[in-house]
């Protein structure tokens, strides 16, 4: 479909994530997204990508803690399905390689992405930007972050729950 996309003109956006537990955050990040282009393809990380990501998202909690839940919590295919039931997405697509080998398949125009809060998983933002990058740079695709939604997040989401705060 891509090639059919790049030869009627319509600009791709692409966004990527795990999308788990699907919030006004997300919902909001892709209705914006979708004003960069004509076509919105969300690639939603597999399950496997998820827990390579979280690695440390299950594990018991201390008396008086709240427990930590496994993620995803939602399937791949529920969120794919999920995702492509919103009228600002066109296209979901179960991603299972990394995010650079992902947008040189693709090849979007533009790749959009929620900035994250200074000090949150700044290590493997740090090292992964270099490669995201150079991964735009050599396919001649724009980056543009959006803000993330203040007060939206799955790991509150997943705090709430747990808490019994839902």
């Amino acid at each position: 479909r891509r090639g059919e996309w790049k030869r009627t003109g319509a600009g791709v956006v692409c966004a990527y994530g795990a999308f788990d537990l699907l919030h006004p955050g997300h919902i909001r990040l892709l209705e914006q997204a979708r004003d960069f282009g004509e076509i919105l393809l969300v690639g939603v990380q597999s399950d496997a990508l998820v827990r390579l990501a979280r690695p440390n998202s299950h594990h018991s909690a201390a008396p008086g803690e709240a427990a930590s839940i496994e993620r995803p919590v939602t399937p791949a295919s529920e969120r794919a399905e999920i995702l492509a039931a919103l009228s600002a997405v066109d296209f979901a697509a179960i991603i299972d390689e990394s995010l650079p080998e992902f947008l040189k398949s693709l090849r979007p125009d533009v790749f959009v992405c929620g900035d994250e809060p200074r000090g949150e998983r700044a290590d493997s933002i740090s090292e992964s930007s270099v490669a995201l990058n150079s991964t735009l740079a050599e396919i001649g695709c724009k980056l543009a972050r959006l803000p993330l939604e203040p007060g939206y997040s799955t790991r509150r989401l997943i705090e709430r729950i747990s808490g019994g705060r839902a």
